[in-house]
């Protein structure tokens, strides 16, 4: 169907629109075709679909089919739209100044051709089409920092290990403006790709597919089984191959690779002490923070029994003042016990020379200060209690999900484990819970005896244990 000159149509064959100019006609997606196994998603996107869910292996094309269809959609409605990474920074690499290895041109020259933009921000990774549409690079660590109109299309790339809480500011938004989102990501593990894998399976108006190496057919067996045997000459055989499973095959049972307590939590989950933990009156909370100035602030509730430690609440905000935090407290309703900080809550600002640990306590909480510790010896500290350990499934879900997820980086050079941990949306939750392991005793072999055969009391309908 022609266009008029500078405006917009559907090229033939109805896979999306056209922009023509006075010296061009630019047919999208810009010479790029879906392969066969990527036909169902982008059809699925074409007819109007609003959540999909991609699974794939590594190199099945998933950030090149998004980004396609972005173009294709910024030109169908003109809105805001974004690419998110798991982090700011990762997204410069990974799409912004990434090339097509088979054309030698930058992917998002290929996606949005030159000639329909007004405007590309290098500094900001923004493009600016001529029909009024706005195209961002955007990470999950900084996607509340935003301003601007609010996106009409979301592209989640590396989902399984981007920051969780950015679906949740971004679905109302969504909603209202009935904008879509494409989760596209390798598992790492039963975290929430896991969740939200299951979840679009189960529910109608979503797209869940999981397509591994051998069902699309990129490379060939030879190439599969070469690729399995340098995994394990680099990370071991048993390692080796749970990751070749897992980036090729779309296995969601192998672990986060350098993860601490991904092991232990796994443990927990098959012992059944990932469960409904009621808050117990007759018992004192004690919270575990890490405050934050630029970063979030993450805000553990345990409480202490006999033989374990029963984790029944979780908080996390960012961009707040401690006054803000003082009135969830009040506003939870439980009896305090200990407040445990970190050390640099004793440091004193510039501005009202006070200390958060002072303004707290003109605040009502006294902070008890973590006693200093070498990171790796807290991580220790954390994996003697989490055995310990009862976690209430829905209140600390967030707080679980990156403390699964929390881990060094390799170094392939090297190949070894860095040293210290990767700093990332997981850190907070995961430095929180240091603080409060290392100022809680170390077990004696006879209570974690104990703690093995402790089972957590049962819970009727109207809360009362039976």
């Amino acid at each position: 169907m022609p266009a008029e000159e500078g405006g917009q149509g559907v090229h033939e064959g109805g896979q999306g629109p056209y922009q023509e100019t006075q010296a061009v006609k630019v047919d999208l997606p810009n010479g790029w075709r879906p392969r066969k196994y990527q036909l169902p998603l982008w059809r699925y996107l074409a007819n109007g679909g609003k959540r999909g869910v991609a699974v794939w292996h590594r190199r099945a094309g998933k950030d090149d089919l998004a980004l396609h269809w972005t173009a294709v959609a910024a030109h169908l409605r003109p809105a805001t739209y974004w690419h998110m990474l798991p982090q700011y920074a990762q997204g410069r690499k990974a799409v912004w100044e990434a090339v097509n290895p088979h054309t030698g041109v930058r992917r998002i020259d290929e996606a949005f051709p030159p000639a329909l933009r007004k405007r590309t921000d290098n500094q900001t990774m923004t493009i600016e089409l001529k029909n009024g549409s706005m195209w961002h690079v955007v990470g999950s660590d900084n996607y509340n920092s935003l301003v601007g109109s609010p996106p009409a299309g979301v592209v989640l790339s590396e989902w399984a290990i981007a920051d969780p809480a950015a679906w949740g500011y971004l679905r109302p938004i969504l909603d209202e403006n009935e904008g879509w989102a494409l989760f596209i990501y390798t598992p790492r593990g039963r975290n929430h790709g896991w969740d939200t894998y299951q979840f679009a399976l189960g529910h109608d108006g979503w797209y869940a597919e999981r397509l591994s190496a051998r069902d699309t057919g990129v490379f060939t067996e030879d190439q599969l089984q070469a690729a399995l045997a340098e995994y394990q000459s680099i990370y071991t055989p048993d390692i080796g191959e749970m990751l070749f499973k897992q980036e090729y095959l779309c296995s969601f049972e192998g672990g986060v690779l350098g993860a601490y307590y991904a092991s232990i939590i796994d443990e927990l989950e098959e012992k059944g002490r990932i469960t409904d933990v009621p808050y117990d009156s007759a018992m004192q909370v004690h919270t575990w923070w890490d405050l934050g100035m630029a970063d979030s602030t993450a805000i553990w509730f345990v409480q202490h029994g006999p033989f374990e430690t029963r984790v029944i609440d979780y908080y996390e905000n960012h961009g707040v003042g401690l006054e803000h935090y003082v009135k969830v407290l009040q506003e939870k309703g439980y009896v305090y016990g200990q407040h445990v900080a970190p050390h640099d809550i004793e440091v004193r600002e510039l501005g009202s020379g006070k200390s958060r640990k002072e303004v707290a306590l003109s605040l009502g909480i006294r902070f008890d200060v973590a006693p200093r510790m070498q990171v790796i010896d807290g991580i220790n500290a954390v994996r003697q209690l989490l055995p310990r350990c009862y976690f209430d499934r829905e209140k600390t879900q967030k707080g679980l999900d990156a403390l699964r997820q929390y881990r060094t980086s390799y170094d392939e050079k090297l190949r070894v484990f860095r040293k210290t941990p990767l700093h990332d949306w997981t850190s907070h939750a995961a430095d929180a819970f240091r603080y409060g392991a290392i100022t809680r005793a170390p077990a004696n072999p006879q209570e974690l005896k104990d703690a093995e055969v402790y089972v957590m009391p049962q819970i009727d309908a109207g809360g009362w244990m039976l």
